[in-house]
């Protein structure tokens, strides 16, 4: 019981904090694989933006994306309609004297079925990939772009701030967690590819684009062909737009559990990134940064029953303050779901709230992937 306790504890502390600090450590020794180089002209660059029912923020995206810091005979703009039956193609047709492109897509096939249509028909030597509800800072595009000046450089993925819905203005616990991967992804990015892209905001050379498989998880399974071929991914850390969150912990709750299932699918149908042999900086943080997350709930079951185990059949102070702070987290975060108010400790209660959640969304994604659950479609949920 104790191996597995401190088996457990080891993983988790390796999760979330052994894994960031490895990689702080490789990058002083690795020097700086991408070196400052400037792009000797703008390439074309195609944004394309997913859309399904998406009749409420559309025009402002579309809006926003026009306002964007980038030669505007240099960019196109592609709205990519899933098969909508609201108001959302009459709405982007309102734009076409202002050269945004209408393609829609029937039957609601999904987003990345769509993709597969669209990208082939891009004009532009560089796709962005966006959602409709992300507005881009005005400069996104171009950071994103000025990364590709760099040939061995495949893909460069942005950063999404998410806001709260209700109305405040503030970043939401959802921030919490993502702000933990925008550290990974700097540091991996130091030492070969970061580990995924953000599917709001990232970009790519359309020449190593391959078509995918209907229920592909895009933002994963695009960087991981493009790494296949011979090139690296990249975090461009000033390129950033803003998302509000889904308004309800059900809404993250499940944006979170089709994410797992979707990733896990893609981890084990591209398995040859783990073989240390052909990959052996990319299997390492593949492992490290989704696999050892995804086993992350099993490990804190793991050190539960251990630590109930171990503290009732010997009387060891480390052990049993250590089921007692077990026992002290696991009431804040209950606290936390039924509504109590915890005014005194109420910024670590959200990020204890957040930990656990995310954690409870792995362990579902685990169960909707053996179960073969693919999400190949999706509902907007605003």
């Amino acid at each position: 019981m104790k191996v597995l306790f401190w088996i457990a504890l080891a993983s988790l502390v390796y999760a979330y904090a052994g894994y960031p600090l490895m990689l702080a450590a490789l990058g002083l020794f690795s020097g700086n694989l991408h070196e400052r180089r400037r792009l000797r002209r703008f390439p074309r660059v195609s944004l394309l933006i997913s859309a399904y029912n998406e009749e409420a923020v559309i025009a402002e995206k579309i809006e926003n994306s026009l306002a964007l810091d980038y030669p505007r005979g240099l960019i196109e703009i592609i709205v990519i309609s899933d098969g909508s039956t609201d108001m959302t193609d009459s709405i982007v047709e309102g734009f076409s004297r202002e050269n945004v492109v209408l393609k829609r897509y029937e039957g609601h096939i999904g987003k990345t079925a769509c993709l597969n249509r669209a990208v082939p028909e891009a004009a532009g030597d560089i796709i962005v990939f966006s959602d409709a509800n992300s507005q881009y800072d005005r400069k996104a595009v171009r950071f994103l772009v000025e990364k590709f000046a760099d040939s061995a450089i495949g893909w460069v993925t942005g950063r999404t701030e998410y806001v709260s819905a209700s109305g405040e203005g503030k970043i939401s616990s959802a921030g919490i967690y993502t702000r933990i991967e925008r550290l990974t992804k700097i540091l991996e990015g130091k030492i070969g590819s970061c580990v995924g892209a953000d599917g709001a905001i990232f970009a790519i050379r359309k020449t190593l684009y391959r078509p995918l498989k209907d229920y592909d998880i895009n933002d994963f399974v695009i960087p991981v062909k493009i790494i296949q071929q011979g090139y690296r991914g990249i975090l461009a850390n000033k390129a950033f737009c803003i998302e509000e969150t889904s308004g309800s912990a059900g809404g993250e709750f499940r944006r979170h559990v089709r994410i797992t299932a979707r990733t896990l699918r893609a981890i084990f149908t591209h398995r040859d990134l783990l073989n240390p042999f052909r990959y052996p900086v990319f299997s390492l943080q593949l492992v490290s940064h989704k696999l050892m997350k995804f086993v992350a709930p099993f490990a804190l079951g793991i050190l539960f029953v251990t630590s109930v185990y171990i503290a009732s059949v010997e009387p060891d102070v480390f052990y049993i303050s250590f089921l007692c702070a077990q026992a002290f987290i696991l009431c804040v975060w209950l606290a936390g779901i039924f509504g109590v108010p915890l005014s005194i400790i109420a910024r670590p209660a959200r990020v204890v709230e957040t930990f656990f959640s995310v954690n409870l969304a792995i362990f579902v994604g685990w169960i909707k992937f053996f179960r073969g659950e693919k999400f190949t479609t999706w509902a907007t949920n605003r």
